[in-house]
């Protein structure tokens, strides 16, 4: 399995080595949500409900992504720092805390989400035709939360190793597996929707094994759980971890919570239609996304392999060709999805009236979309470099201190109705974008100029 020099070698050429395998894989992992969508909004009859009734389980599923992503990619930066100081022992503890705390974090959130699932969708706005779908489709999504939580959180140390085409065919055993299943169990099984879950959690299982059996076999540092005795000593890398990984948390998070007042908003206002049409909307923005933060997620071990390894020129070419492609990449797309958003809406749905109702709210929401880039370089070199507050405090302002409260503000006290809900995204990304990467450029660049001088 060919392995990347992060030492060694041009920064493109790494860059492109990891980050465009974490392209496919997280284009692959998007296949678990979509294809579940386009499938389920052609079930026969009752397509559109049910395609509601699946975005109002959407934000309980972020939220089990958010908590990957509290100790996964909190602890791959970590990891990777510790290897770029030659020090394997604090890094094989790091991945293994992270690995305990992962296990530990599925099986809490499984057991309160089956708990607590009816009056969620019944506080997330859904009704009484919508939760006869919505609920039997989460109940059996929060089985597989252990394994959808190892393959999301795990894999960012295979590719802190330097192994990202391993990572990629991590995720794209499980793709795979769930775009051949869906189709069977939705529809040659006539399951319809409970089908679709099924489908999703043994794609997830099958993806996990594969992570778990590298991580214990092939790999340099090899994953266990931590034994109770090592407990005590790793609470510090346990605090880090969190500490570190709130950035990312904290950003799923909020797009749950997010998500969770626009369909609040949504159910008053335009009722079951309009929660379709922000569930088409946020699964083209997640299509569009991902290969922005494959490119973000494939620079950070970079980032902080150098940065651990006190190789500042190398930090900051890194930090130039992430921004370059990211921005090359978001021109491209912004322009597909401003001329021609009907094909994109048209692969989530063949209803022509949700269709046009999609349409102007598409074009609102993405009006500002490329100042996004700026939130997302800046909240990776933050998180890369291990500035936590940075990281944390970004991720807090764009989404909860703008967003949710514009979601309110905009409809009602200004009295724009269903377009204020669309037009509070826009708004934050122009505000909160732009104060992320000034911050980083003001507070990164001296640190860096400081260690050349150092050298």
């Amino acid at each position: 399995m060919k392995k990347i020099d992060f030492e060694k070698g041009s920064i493109t050429s790494n860059l492109l080595n990891a980050a465009l395998p974490m392209l496919v894989a997280q284009l692959l992992t998007l296949l678990y949500n979509i294809v579940d969508r386009i499938y389920i909004a052609r079930i026969p009859e009752v397509g559109t409900t049910a395609l509601g009734a699946v975005g109002l389980c959407f934000p309980i599923i972020v939220i089990i992504t958010a908590f990957s992503n509290l100790f996964g990619t909190g602890g791959a930066p970590l990891f990777a720092i510790s290897r770029g100081q030659k020090d394997d022992e604090k890094a094989g503890r790091i991945m293994n805390t992270s690995f305990s705390m992962l296990c530990a974090g599925a099986v809490v959130l499984m057991i309160v989400g089956m708990i607590f699932a009816n009056p969620i969708l019944w506080i997330f706005g859904a009704s009484k035709e919508a939760i006869g779908y919505a609920y039997p489709y989460l109940m059996i999504y929060l089985i597989g939360t252990l394994p959808s939580m190892l393959t999301t959180g795990m894999n960012p140390f295979i590719n802190a190793q330097g192994y990202a085409t391993m990572g990629m065919c991590s995720v794209a055993i499980g793709a795979i597996a769930n775009v051949i299943l869906d189709p069977i169990f939705i529809f040659v099984f006539h399951l319809g929707i409970i089908g679709a879950a099924v489908a999703t959690v043994l794609s997830q299982t099958i993806s996990a094994m594969v992570v778990l059996y590298f991580l214990r076999r092939r790999s340099e540092i090899k994953v266990r759980l931590l034994h109770k005795i090592e407990v005590r000593s790793s609470l510090a890398h346990m605090k880090d971890i969190v500490s570190l990984g709130s950035a990312g948390f904290i950003m799923q998070f909020t797009n749950s919570l997010v998500t969770i007042c626009c369909n609040s908003v949504l159910s008053t206002m335009g009722g079951d239609v309009y929660i379709a049409v922000m569930t088409i909307i946020t699964s083209i923005r997640q299509m569009v996304e991902t290969p922005i933060f494959a490119l973000c997620e494939g620079s950070s071990p970079i980032l902080s392999y150098n940065y651990g390894a006190v190789r500042p020129g190398r930090v900051r070419k890194a930090g130039v060709e992430m921004m370059a492609m990211i921005l090359l990449y978001t021109g491209i797309v912004w322009s597909i999805i401003i001329l021609a958003p009907r094909f994109l809406i048209g692969i989530f749905s063949s209803d022509m009236a949700l269709i046009e109702d999609t349409v102007p709210a598409l074009n609102i929401y993405f009006a500002a979309f490329i100042f996004m880039d700026l939130q997302y370089v800046g909240q990776t070199v933050f998180k890369s470099l291990n500035k936590k507050k940075q990281a944390i405090f970004f991720s807090l302002l764009r989404k909860v201190f703008i967003v949710v409260p514009l979601t309110y503000l905009l409809p009602y006290a200004f009295k724009m109705g269903i377009d204020g809900v669309f037009m509070a995204e826009p708004i934050s990304n122009v505000i909160g974008g732009s104060l992320s990467f000034i911050t980083m450029l003001i507070t990164v660049l001296p640190e860096l100029k400081r260690m050349e001088k150092e050298e």
